[in-house]
C-alpha cells in the first residue's frame, strides 16, 4: 500500500520505489521528451513559488525521465502532482500537453511485471478521501477519476477492504470534474476511459 507523506507514493520498503530496474522502459506517447540529466531539482525550484503551467510541465516532464528511467511508482506521483497544479484550463501548456489522464492509464497499463508500482487503485482510493486543501474538490475528483482508469487497466487490483469509502459511479466522477475541473475535462477523461480499455486488449 502507499503512504502519503514528504516522499509522496512509497511502500513500506522505500527501496523498491527507488530502486533502478536493468530493464529499457520505452517512452511514453502522452507525455513531453525529457531532457537529459533531470533529476529532484527540476521540481526543487518550485518549492514555495506558485504551481502553475511550469511546475505542470516539470512534473510531465520529470515524470517521463523517472518512467524511462525504470522508476514507475515514482513516476506517478509525478503526474498526480501534475494534476494539482494551479491552472485555469486555457494555458497554452495544456493545449499541447492535456490533463495526465492518459499518461496515467498507459503507465499504469504498461509497467512491466516484477518492476514495483505498488496498488495504484488503494492509492487513489486513499488520496480521494483524505484529500487536503488547496482546490480540495478539484483534486479529490481528479483521483476518483484516475482510480477509474486504474480499474479498467488493472481490473484485478483489490480495493483496501479496512477502507470504509463510498466509491463514486462513473457519471458521478463525470459531474464532479465538470463542476470543479477545466472545461470540457469531462470529456477528456471519458475518452481516456475508452482508450484505456484499448490497452488492456493490446
Amino acid at each position: 500500500m502507499y503512504r502519503d507523506g514528504p516522499r509522496g507514493l512509497t511502500a513500506p520498503d522505500f527501496a523498491a520505489t527507488t530502486r533502478r530496474m536493468a530493464l529499457t522502459f520505452p517512452p511514453c506517447p502522452h507525455l513531453p521528451a525529457p531532457r537529459p540529466g533531470l533529476d529532484w531539482r527540476h521540481l526543487h525550484v518550485h518549492r514555495g513559488a506558485e504551481r502553475g503551467a511550469g511546475f505542470y510541465l516539470a512534473c510531465l516532464e520529470y515524470g517521463h525521465a523517472l518512467w524511462q528511467a525504470g522508476f514507475a511508482a515514482r513516476s506517478l506521483l509525478c503526474l498526480d502532482r501534475a494534476l494539482g497544479a494551479e491552472l485555469t484550463g486555457g494555458e497554452p501548456e495544456l493545449q499541447r500537453h492535456p490533463l495526465p489522464y492518459a499518461a496515467m492509464a498507459w503507465l499504469i497499463a504498461k509497467t512491466p511485471p516484477g518492476v514495483f508500482l505498488g496498488n495504484p487503485r488503494v492509492h487513489f482510493q486513499h488520496y480521494a478521501d483524505r484529500m487536503n486543501a488547496p482546490r480540495r474538490d478539484q483534486r479529490r475528483w481528479r483521483a476518483w477519476a484516475c482510480w477509474a482508469l486504474v480499474r479498467v487497466v488493472r481490473p484485478e487490483l483489490p480495493a483496501d477492504p479496512r477502507h470504509q469509502v463510498v466509491e463514486p459511479s462513473l457519471e458521478e466522477i463525470a459531474q464532479g470534474l465538470r463542476v470543479h475541473g477545466h472545461p470540457g475535462e469531462p470529456e477528456l477523461w471519458r475518452a481516456e476511459l475508452a482508450n484505456a480499455g484499448r490497452l488492456v486488449i493490446a
